[in-house]
């Protein structure tokens, strides 16, 4: 695991903007709903060249970071894709790589994910992203035109870190295993039909962290005191047991990843497919209530 800090404040980067070595991302996703009620995702590029932080190249992890043929957005990418275009953003192992996004932490720490599942560690997240940068005084530039210089992307892909609905499915009922579902509770009730297909509910056996409970009320990252009893009530940081997350589309999910690894638990698995996966398939078991 690498020595460079997961979480950064608005003054650590500002204070390292100059350093050749580090690689500051945007890596914002807009999404809602447009005129006519239908929702929405592009990039964010849009945002990105509207204001962001001074020299920050945009790194879109909805198009080029994630496989488009995949019926299900944000689905990682194979190895080698990856690798060539994380190493044509600029990402290599000379390289400290610096992420924030403008909403609530989540797009940032999808790219941390997909970036540590295949090899890179040294990747920090900037602390409640643009907003805090700017709440913290900090100058933003518009445009488009920044980027890095080329290099080769090394690493090697943590299969271990990346779980499927046939390694989902095979775990249900093991003891040593902690499955823990990142939504908001009324959706992992089942109450509400948030991913359509007429499937309420939960994975079975899932336990419930919503990863919204794990935010401060300024929108920075929820610190450690926070977070840790809510994921040892879920039985997260129990020695011998894996963990695996996951959410709606594999994004929510990854905060809880980082909030684990920030707690020493640097071994958690993200569910990529995630419910828009698992209610697609009417074989697979749902638990409600």
């Amino acid at each position: 695991m690498s020595t460079v800090p997961l979480l950064v404040d608005a003054d650590w980067l500002d204070a390292r903007r100059s350093d050749e070595s580090i690689r500051i991302y945007d890596v914002s996703i807009s999404h809602g709903k447009n005129e006519v009620g239908e929702p929405f995702t592009t990039s964010g590029r849009d945002s990105y060249e509207a204001e962001h932080i001074p020299g920050a190249a945009h790194a879109d992890v909805f198009g080029d970071l994630a496989d488009t043929d995949s019926p299900y957005a944000f689905t990682s990418l194979d190895h080698d894709t990856f690798a060539a275009r994380a190493g044509a953003l600029g990402i290599g192992p000379a390289t400290h790589v610096v992420l924030y996004d403008q909403g609530g932490n989540l797009w940032a720490t999808r790219l941390w994910w997909n970036l540590r599942l295949e090899g890179f560690d040294r990747v920090s997240v900037l602390d409640g992203g643009l907003g805090a940068w700017k709440a913290a005084g900090k100058e933003t530039e518009k445009g488009g035109g920044n980027s890095y210089p080329a290099t080769i992307f090394t690493g090697e892909r943590r299969p271990e870190l990346l779980a499927t609905k046939e390694s989902i499915l095979a775990g249900i009922g093991n003891p040593d295993g902690v499955l823990v579902n990142s939504l908001e509770p009324q959706t992992f009730r089942g109450e509400v039909d948030t991913y359509g297909y007429g499937r309420p509910g939960r994975i079975p056996d899932s336990v419930n962290v919503f990863f919204g409970d794990l935010v401060a009320e300024d929108g920075r990252v929820g610190g450690l005191d926070l977070v840790r009893p809510l994921f040892a009530e879920a039985g997260a940081l129990d020695e011998g047991k894996s963990v695996v997350t996951y959410c709606g589309g594999g994004i929510a999910a990854t905060f809880l990843a980082f909030q684990l690894a920030r707690l020493g638990r640097d071994d958690v698995a993200v569910y990529d497919g995630s419910m828009n996966e698992w209610v697609s398939d009417e074989s697979l078991p749902l638990e409600v209530g």
